[in-house]
């Protein structure tokens, strides 16, 4: 629980990092756009004034810096109206058009478009300096902002982009570096349970046959050697995480029937387990000692659930070219929002419970068996519903002789 909380502030402290980032780089962008469009719009405004000066130009007239400043603007788009709307000149507009009609007439909507976003600029040419009164000859000076400019008024979203794809990755390295750590340690922790648990399984093995060949008749002798097999079972599971397990073809109903036995002779009487049988034989590839782990841990917790008084249902069918098999419990149920949490290792809403079980069931069920676990349905203070699906055993060998639908 505490490892999937800091795994949700550091995500948090990514995407407010992203957040802060993108607003930061917004706004310099912002400024910097706007204090280039000025500029852009003064320089527009030094065109004009040299336009003025070719327009009244005589054969006495300087027309050197003139020339300059109109063919120094590379950047700008630039369409000349006069004050009867017609096109007097234009520069950097490519035109894609086959007539001079056409071309005029693209240009006039350029020019169209121009005005209404409100880069225009009106010159006198009746009164230098003056604003344009009814009467007077002008020109209108209709502009675009530059390439450059538009490229970096875009930029902010191409970064904002960029740290998102950032957080992304990060967060997905995170999680894989969390993961193959969590995997070692899974591994580790398996084997070398297992490990521990052989020398005492050995020698409690060879004491029940001693006493076996002493005490022939004793009633706890079968007890004891079934307490034995158990450990020698959970050894065996534990030997097995880290490596892929061999499958066989299994009869699920009969697995989970020695499942549902196992349990009702572990829990109270105020416990009921139901193995619903199915309607037709069911057959599934399982490595048996796991998959009843699954379905153990999956009681067991039904069990805690319900605080050790309730009804637990296991039901088995074919369904869609899955094998499916549900758990149901009369528990305290599970809040939507930790539908997918209560999977994740370390979650666990016991004191003393480690949060190992359910995240040890979806390891064994997806990884090792390439199914699927999942919460079906869940309601607080009426149970909870897991549900597993399996590769149906018919699909892999079409020869089987099982068929049936869910009763």
């Amino acid at each position: 629980m505490q490892w999937a909380d800091r795994m949700k502030q550091v995500k948090l402290a990514l995407v407010v990092a992203a957040v802060l980032i993108a607003a930061v780089s917004l706004v310099i962008s912002y400024l910097l756009v706007r204090d280039l469009s000025r500029e852009e719009r003064n320089n527009m405004l030094v065109w004009a004034e040299a336009m003025r000066t070719l327009s009244q130009a005589d054969e006495n007239t300087d027309l050197y810096l003139a020339l300059q400043v109109v063919n120094g603007n590379q950047t700008i788009p630039v369409v000349v109206l006069d004050s009867a709307g017609e096109v007097v000149t234009y520069r950097n507009i490519a035109i894609d058009a086959p007539t001079e009609a056409d071309s005029l007439a693209y240009l006039q909507r350029e020019a169209a478009a121009m005005r209404r976003a409100g880069y225009v600029v009106e010159l006198n040419l009746s009164d230098a300096g003056a604003d344009v009164r009814p009467g007077d000859a002008y020109l209108l000076i209709c502009y675009q902002e530059s390439s450059m400019l538009r490229r970096l008024a875009s930029y902010p979203y191409v970064q904002l982009g960029v740290v998102g794809l950032f957080v992304v990755v990060a967060i997905f390295a995170l999680l894989s570096s969390k993961r193959a750590e969590q995997n070692r340690v899974w591994v580790g922790l398996s084997k070398e349970t297992a490990h521990q648990l052989g020398t005492p399984i050995s020698s409690l093995m060879a004491w029940v046959a001693i006493l076996r060949e002493n005490y022939p008749d004793d009633d706890l002798l079968p007890e004891l050697d079934k307490d034995v097999k158990r450990l020698e079972l959970i050894a065996e599971r534990f030997s097995k995480i880290g490596s892929q397990p061999e499958s066989s073809r299994e009869d699920m109903g009969g697995l989970l029937e020695r499942v549902a036995d196992y349990i009702r002779r572990r829990c109270s009487d105020r416990v009921e387990v139901v193995c619903l049988p199915p309607p037709a034989p069911v057959e599934a590839e399982v490595c048996a000692p796991l998959f009843e782990w699954v379905i153990e841990n999956l009681c067991k917790n039904a069990i805690d659930a319900m605080a050790g008084c309730g009804r637990i249902t296991l039901a088995l069918w074919r369904e869609a070219g899955h094998v499916v098999i549900e758990v149901t419990d009369t528990g305290k149920g599970i809040s939507k929002r930790h539908y997918k949490t209560v999977f994740t290792p370390g979650y666990t809403t016991k004191k003393r419970g480690w949060g190992l079980g359910l995240s040890l069931a979806k390891r064994i069920v997806e990884q090792y068996h390439r199914g699927h676990i999942f919460v079906k349905s869940s309601e607080l203070g009426v149970g909870t519903t897991f549900r597993i699906e399996l590769r149906d055993a018919v699909a892999v060998f079409p020869s089987a002789s099982v068929g049936g639908e869910k009763g």
